[in-house]
């Protein structure tokens, strides 16, 4: 059995915790969303200007992108993905 002083630091801990999310939910959360959202964006457009012609659009020579191959071979499916998938006008507006 555990004592009433270790459920009461227990439950401290645990008001900490829950304060702290409530603070970064209502500081940071927006500015972090976007800034991983713009993280994306920017690498969608690498992958898209060094692998461009896997999807047809040649822009950099094969030297290049064969050094840079091992580093984005964990990407590529998902990006292939997200670069084919069909985007309606809400998709852009909705952010």
């Amino acid at each position: 059995m555990s004592s009433p002083a270790g459920e009461v630091i227990k439950s401290l801990g645990a008001l900490k915790r829950a304060l702290g999310e409530v603070w970064y939910g209502m500081t940071l959360h927006g500015i972090v969303r976007d800034v991983l959202r713009e993280r994306a964006s920017r690498e969608h457009l690498f992958i898209l200007i060094s692998f461009g012609d896997l999807l047809g659009v040649p822009v950099l020579p094969p030297y290049y992108t064969l050094r840079l191959l091992p580093f984005i071979v964990p990407e590529i499916n998902n990006w292939r993905r997200r670069m084919l998938r069909e985007r309606d006008l809400v998709d852009f507006l909705g952010g």
